[in-house]
């Protein structure tokens, strides 16, 4: 993603910016929220410490991505996918029949309420009417503006231009796969109202007191975060009413999903890291040393991530949803409104990209500051914020901050030279079909010494003596046939050479470098890249899935409607 806006507008602080800022996410999210998802799981399983279950769900992902590789990591994706849906769905039954019908399952939850709020003088954990709309007024905990608009941006930013999420689509064979992919994925996001949703709530009417608990010291007790114990719902549920087989099988499916993310995210980052950062300060680096950078940089990024995890436990009243809501709000808006204006809107310059960006890193970082300078009281606490933060949801700060960049953008995009049209060419929407490449915007000698640099130990090994073999006089059959021989023995001994010790083969295995790959020349570069960009589909297939993508919205707005 940083690469398609260094193509749009040139230069390199645009690329070095996502870079940077896909980085702090991957810390603060990505990484951070899947290793404490993992380890509930994990805790709840054997009943270890959760830093302990951090380093064994890190100790299996390293074992799972060195031993299987990413073809590994490909198959087991598609047939956990399957395990993991057949699970769900068997969980949410079994949850049904412990609660009884849809009826009985919305008045028993109205009525799980736990001991402590009964006892006393206080409304914190009465479940409201709100709990079956989606829609909900403007001043409740989850506002409809935000879940309308502010989620929408959110999720714009991850399924669109989150690295982890495109890189995906990119590994496809064709646009038509892409497209199917994703058309199939919207069909997998109307799931988790029946499979995540309503599980959880089950788990609130069976293990109320667990669940539903309001005070630190009860929660401290019976999960061990004082902030709440809501994020142990469904793991609870999974370990108390699944049969034993089942649950083994479910737990599996799941640590494997999540260890399959937290791959993806590794070896996204590392790209990042990598090609966007370390190679532009080391034009002429080779592909080992990119690649343990790559790796050695991941483990340091993990222990930060590792680091950070009481934040997360005590952040939101203890909801990890919540928590990664807030961390997209902040950095996420700005982001999407670049690239949305830079699809769709050729006016739009590389120094107004930047300075918009800049000012909508501003104004988040400062949210950011004061949400975790100032945090959310508990329940039936007074609420001492300024009032920037205790009337204005994070959701709709979301709102408020795409806005603010979206204009900054276009103020001084105005302001500036605007890009030629001859180096739009199949950058925007409007220039998609151009069969024409675009113009480079600048000069590309850093990417030539970067791409260089991936050559450097082959022109190393190669001596220079061009300028001596066109001197020598043309050589007569005997010394052809002499010559033939002399390379024969010159390939045995590399192939000889070619046997590294069992240390470098180890090194290179653990790192993931495969010395035999191919190379491709110039021709089959070209045209494999012709290949790639290529927009052209099947039409019957392009049909098809057009209408599932189709179907997929409609089914999403009658859900919509239904629990609105």
């Amino acid at each position: 993603m940083p690469d398609y806006l260094h193509r749009r507008f040139g230069g390199e602080r645009l690329r070095l910016y996502m870079a940077v800022t896909g980085i702090l996410l991957a810390i603060l999210t990505a990484l951070a929220g899947e290793m404490y998802a993992g380890a509930i799981i994990i805790q709840q399983a054997v009943g270890w410490d959760l830093y302990v279950s951090c380093v064994s769900l890190l100790f299996l992902t390293a074992i799972y991505t060195v031993f299987g590789g990413l073809t590994a990591v490909i198959y087991t994706d598609a047939v956990q996918s399957f395990i993991i849906i057949g699970s769900a769905t068997i969980l949410t039954i079994l949850g049904f029949l412990e609660v009884g019908k849809y009826e009985e399952f919305k008045n028993m939850y109205m009525d799980a309420i736990p001991n402590t709020t009964l006892e006393g003088n206080t409304t914190c954990g009465i479940p409201t009417s709100e709990a079956w709309h989606l829609f909900r007024p403007a001043d409740s905990s989850m506002p409809w503006p935000g879940v309308i608009f502010g989620i929408n941006i959110l999720s714009a930013y991850y399924f669109c231009t989150n690295q982890v999420i495109v890189q995906r689509c990119l590994a496809a064979k064709n646009i038509t796969h892409a497209k199917a992919g994703s058309v199939l994925a919207s069909y997998l996001k109307i799931l988790p109202m029946f499979l995540m949703v309503w599980p959880g709530m089950i788990a609130r009417i069976l293990y109320t007191e667990e669940i539903a608990c309001q005070e630190p010291e009860i929660c401290e007790e019976q999960c061990g975060n004082a902030a709440g114990c809501s994020n142990l719902a469904y793991p609870i549920l999974m370990m108390r009413i699944m049969p034993m087989g089942l649950r083994g099988l479910m737990m599996a499916a799941m640590l494997a999903a999540i260890m399959s993310s937290l791959t993806s995210i590794f070896n996204s980052t590392s790209s990042m890291l990598t090609i966007d950062i370390w190679a532009r300060f080391r034009p002429k680096a080779g592909q080992i040393e990119l690649m343990i950078v790559g790796k050695i940089v991941v483990l340091i990024l993990v222990g930060f991530s590792i680091l950070w995890l009481p934040v997360i436990e005590a952040f939101g009243q203890g909801q990890l949803f919540v928590y990664l809501q807030s961390i997209a709000s902040y950095f996420n808006p700005p982001i999407i409104a670049a690239y949305l204006l830079a699809i769709f809107w050729e006016r739009t310059t590389e120094p107004g990209t930047f300075w918009g960006l800049m000012v909508g890193l501003v104004v988040g970082m400062t949210r950011m500051a004061l949400d975790f300078a100032f945090q959310a009281p508990p329940c039936g606490e007074p609420d001492d914020r300024p009032l920037a933060l205790s009337t204005f949801h994070y959701l709709h700060f979301a709102i408020f901050l795409f806005g603010v960049a979206l204009i900054a953008i276009v103020i001084f995009s105005l302001l500036t030279e605007p890009v030629p049209e001859k180096k739009l060419a199949r950058l925007t929407w409007w220039r998609r079909n151009w069969e024409k490449e675009p113009e480079d915007t600048e000069e590309e000698e850093t990417k030539e010494e970067v791409n260089k640099g991936f050559e450097l130990e082959e022109s190393k090994k190669e001596p220079n003596d061009e300028s001596k073999d066109e001197k020598k006089s043309i050589p007569t059959a005997d010394e052809n046939q002499n010559v033939e021989e002399t390379k024969n023995d010159v390939v045995d001994d590399e192939e000889e050479v070619d046997e590294r010790s069992k240390v470098r083969r180890t090194v290179d295995f653990l790192c993931g470098f495969n010395q035999d790959k191919k190379k491709l020349t110039k021709e089959e570069m070209a045209e494999l890249e012709k290949q790639m960009c290529s927009l052209d589909e099947d039409p019957f297939w392009a049909r098809l899935v057009n209408i599932n993508g189709v179907i997929a919205m409609t089914i999403g707005l009658f859900c919509w409607g239904f629990f609105g």
